[in-house]
């Protein structure tokens, strides 16, 4: 067996806003086997300034993985604790490297074109103006979920947009989420919380830094909004503090993206104790390209959750890799009429 990676940019189409700042680059790694005649993909997907594995040896710790791929997937997981979006790529090009056609890493209905995933639609930060543009957008393309970020423009404003939605949609029309990305002061969260309230939100993510775990769980038990953890649940690596925070805390709901958590296998772990804690959990994409999300929205598919996904983050990009899957009237689906391409891939990215 033979391993290389490679680094790809991807381009935004538009500068999406976040809390943390506009993005209009994110880069990605690929991680190459092949094997015979056979070849598996996996894909990397660091996100600068939020993962745990955001480090400077990060090219060098793929490099150790190419060099050492002869150990194996369990072991190769293992000693990568510490980097669980390269942990994400590695189980991912071995499941890619096992399959008939690189990309089918859990057949199912989904795989096959039969059935979809629900998903939210998201809504990036921006002008007033720009996000009512982009939620008319979205409810045109049959989205009954939006998923709006907060905490960049003024809150005032945001409120304005939420009641302008509220004044067209009920809640039982549109669902709507609201992400903070940590974006709100804990001294000032809950006044907040109940300020948007009063628009039938579904739930809010992550409303204050990660890290504050007795504040957070003060917020939880008092608000009268439901509370997604997101980025809480980075960089917690032991089952024994996987517990401790969800016990602490006590969340509603916490999101999972695979690549933050240590892929399939981490995100298993998480959804196991959330299940014992009576926590309902989604899958969420971090951005990462076509390769990354069909894997993810494979592995979701065969979790038979009930609440949509967001995994609708396969548009953003000028230069994605195409691939069979498609947004259709709010769900994610694999047209299996559509192929893979590899080129851009197979370009010397580094």
């Amino acid at each position: 067996m033979k391993a290389t990676y490679k680094k790809h940019l991807l381009e935004f189409k538009v500068p999406s806003g976040t809390s943390r700042g506009v993005l209009r680059t994110k880069e990605t790694w690929f991680l190459i086997l092949s094997e015979k005649n056979n070849q598996g993909i996996g894909e990397c997907g660091l996100l600068r300034g939020l993962s745990v594995d955001d480090r400077p040896d990060y090219e060098e710790k793929l490099q150790w993985v190419c060099t050492n791929i002869a150990l194996g997937k369990d072991a190769l997981y293992e000693a990568l604790i510490e980097f669980p979006s390269i942990q994400f790529g590695v189980e991912m090009a071995f499941r890619s490297l096992a399959s008939n056609d690189s990309f089918t890493l859990f057949p199912s209905e989904f795989t096959t074109g039969k059935k979809g995933i629900p998903i939210n639609g998201l809504i990036w930060m921006g002008s007033k103006a720009f996000m009512k543009e982009q939620i008319a957008e979205k409810i045109d393309q049959g989205f009954s979920c939006i998923k709006m970020k907060i905490g960049a423009i003024n809150f005032i404003s945001e409120i304005d947009i939420l009641h302008a939605i509220r004044q067209e949609f009920s809640a039982s029309e549109i669902e709507i989420r609201v992400d903070a990305n940590g974006a709100f002061k804990a001294s000032e969260a809950l006044e907040k919380l109940k300020r948007l309230s009063d628009y039938g939100i579904h739930s809010i993510e992550q409303p204050i830094q990660q890290g504050q775990w007795q504040e957070m769980a003060r917020l939880c038990e008092d608000t009268p909004l439901d509370i997604a953890l997101d980025e809480e649940l980075i960089g917690v690596f032991s089952e024994e503090r996987k517990r401790a925070l969800l016990e602490t805390i006590n969340p509603p709901y916490i999101i999972l993206k695979p690549s933050f958590i240590g892929g399939f296998s981490g995100t298993d772990a998480w959804i196991s104790i959330a299940e014992q804690k009576e926590v309902d959990w989604w899958v969420t994409s971090a951005l990462e390209s076509n390769i990354g999300l069909n894997a993810i929205s494979q592995y979701t598919f065969t979790k038979n959750s009930k609440l949509p996904q967001g995994l609708g983050t396969g548009s953003l990009y000028t230069n994605n890799i195409p691939s069979p899957l498609e947004i259709f009237e709010g769900s994610i689906k694999y047209n299996e009429k559509k192929k893979w391409n590899l080129e851009r891939i197979n370009q010397n990215m580094l």
